[in-house]
Parts: C-alpha cells; structure tokens; sequence
C-alpha cells in the first residue's frame, strides 16, 4: 500500500506518498480500506516532530478515517467485510489501509457519504467527551462528568470555524445551550452564524471577554472550550460565569501562563486540560460508545453534519497542511486516496 510519510521534522515538503508494507488485522483489530482521512492540527505538530505518536500506534499522520471494511481480527464481532465505516485513530489515517481496535470503529451515519465521513470521529469524540462528558476515569459511574453542558446556559468556543468548532456549535445548539464564537473576520463569523452560533466575536477587532460579558448581561459563560491554552487563561478565567467550567484541548497560544488563583475561586470555576490521542483504549472506547449514542441520531436525522471545507488527493498532503496553517479554512480538510468516489 501507500501512505505518507516523514522523513524528517520540517515543513509540509517532508511529507511524502511512499509504499510502505500493508497492515494485517491482529487480534481484536479492524482492517480498513481508507477511503479518506481528515486533517487535525496534531498532524502538523506530528510532522515538526513535536508529537510523537503513542507506542503501538502508526508512525504514519492521521487520527481519523473513513472506508470499508478489509478483513477482521481475530475476536472480532458486530463488522462485516465491505461494510463502511469511519474510525478514531491514534495514527495512520494518511494510507491506503490502517489497523484500529474494533472499539473505535463507527458506521457511516445514515445521510453521510463515505468520504465526508472521515470529517466525524476525531470532532465528535473531542467535543462531546468535553462538552458534555469531560475528564474522568472510564470506570466510575459518572464517567467523564465534568463540563457537563446543560440547555440554557452559555458556551464560548474559540476556533469556531475549525473542525472542532463547527461541530460544537451544531452539539450545542442541538442540546439548547446559546452559543458564542470567536473567530477571525466576518467571513468565518457568517459561517458560524449558518450553524447557528448566536454570538459573534472577531477575535481580531473585539475584546471577547468584554463581548461575552455584554451578550449575558455581565454573567460570563458558562462553559468555554478552548484551543489558544497560554495566551487565553487569564482572559478566559475573566470570561467565565460563577461556577464556570473551561476545557482547554489546544495549546496553539503556548503551554505556560500565568494564573490567578484568586480570580478562580471568586468565580468557583474548574478548569480541565484533556487530549484524546493519548488516553488508555478503555476510556477511548467510552467516548466512541457516547458519541454513537448520542451524536449519531443527531447525524442521522440531520440536526448536525461534517462540515467540509475541501478535498484534496492524499499524495497532496503537504498542501493540504499549507492550507491548514493558514486558517482560511473552514471546517475539515479532507485526504481521499486514489481508489476513492
């Protein structure tokens, strides 16, 4: 088969559409014939060599794909060969074929092709495991009850135009909650707006902890789901209600930052800093079961949808990491292979 590989840390020119030996199904496992792969901002960190993937895992980019299925490991039950499916990797979506556990392995929703398909499970996973689960261990009986977004309040989410905010403000709006969005210009605001953000903040002409205090009357939000990290802690503290949840799952402003103790207590405020990519199978395994219950329904009867911004060949991966990191973008970024409708 072929995947892209790295050759070495660097720009998206390291990226390269190489043969390389096939998988095999081990036990437990899912073989897929990868009809597309979905770009996330870890993929670009993994190419700089800043985020290496889990022991075990693909060396090869990628943390989603969708297809059919090739051939079942050993133990394996619930899949059929030829049925399609999408899948929650931890690397080696960037290929023809790529093994995962059959625990992480979704149908396609009804209403979804193939191809748009592999825009689903790393957003739906991220958002609902943060936004209305949270952190946790996969074996207590409130399993990942943190943020625990509930209908009415407010939701702050930054990157609205990402993969990751577009499907959160579709989640959100799906369970009742208002939704506010930081974005950059009118164009990705509009966007926001279609899905049904309610609030609109140009994160590059407006303050947005002034903004969201205006929207709610001084309140603050309720939840904030973040993509900044360093550069947006002191802000988003400042931006929260009382009793006030914050979920940080990027690092795109930096790692280290300044926080006042004081200012989170006087709001009884919780902050929670999860990754997907690294968590044990068990707990990947909840979130995935979570998502097919309940965002998969919301698919199906056409209350939430991936939404894409464009596809390219995988051989063009690198241009497609060059249209990611310049965030003009809107939604996913989807790799087809050769074989792909």
């Amino acid at each position: 088969m072929k995947a892209i590989t790295i050759s070495e840390p660097g720009g998206p020119e390291v990226l390269t559409w190489t043969t390389v030996p096939d998988p095999v199904a081990g036990p437990g496992e899912v073989l897929i014939d990868v009809t597309a792969s979905a770009l996330n901002r870890a993929d670009l960190l993994q190419r700089q060599g800043f985020y290496d993937p889990p022991p075990g895992a693909s060396p090869y980019p990628g943390l989603e794909c969708s297809g059919h299925v090739a051939a079942l490991g050993e133990g394996v039950r619930g899949w059929e060969v030829g049925q399609p499916v999408c899948a929650l990797l931890s690397g080696g979506g960037y290929a023809e074929k790529v093994n995962v556990p059959a625990e992480l392995v979704l149908p396609v929703p009804e209403g979804v092709s193939v191809a748009d398909a592999a825009a689903l499970p790393e957003a739906t996973a991220t958002v609902w495991s943060n936004l209305f689960m949270g952190g946790g261990n996969a074996t207590s009986s409130n399993v990942f009850m943190v943020s625990h977004l509930r209908p009415g309040e407010t939701v702050l989410l930054h990157g609205g135009g990402s993969g990751i905010g577009t499907m959160a403000i579709q989640l959100a709006k799906a369970v009742g909650a208002r939704v506010a969005v930081t974005a950059g210009g009118p164009e990705k605001l509009a966007r926001c707006a279609e899905l049904g953000a309610d609030i609109l903040i140009d994160y590059r002409e407006q303050d947005f902890v002034e903004e969201i205090r205006k929207a709610t009357d001084g309140a603050g939000a309720d939840v904030i789901l973040d993509i900044v990290g360093a550069k947006y802690l002191e802000r988003n503290v400042r931006a929260l209600a009382v009793n006030g949840r914050l979920a940080v799952i990027g690092l795109q402003g930096g790692v280290k930052a300044e926080l006042n103790l004081g200012a989170l207590l006087g709001k009884r405020g919780a902050i929670t800093a999860t990754s997907l990519r690294h968590r044990p199978l068990a707990e990947k395994a909840a979130i995935v079961a979570a998502v097919r219950e309940h965002v998969w329904p919301l698919i199906a009867d056409g209350r939430v949808r991936p939404i894409v911004d464009r596809k390219l060949p995988m051989a063009e991966a690198a241009e497609a990491h060059r249209a990611l990191e310049a965030s003009t973008h809107v939604g996913k970024i989807l790799l087809l292979t050769s074989t792909s409708a």
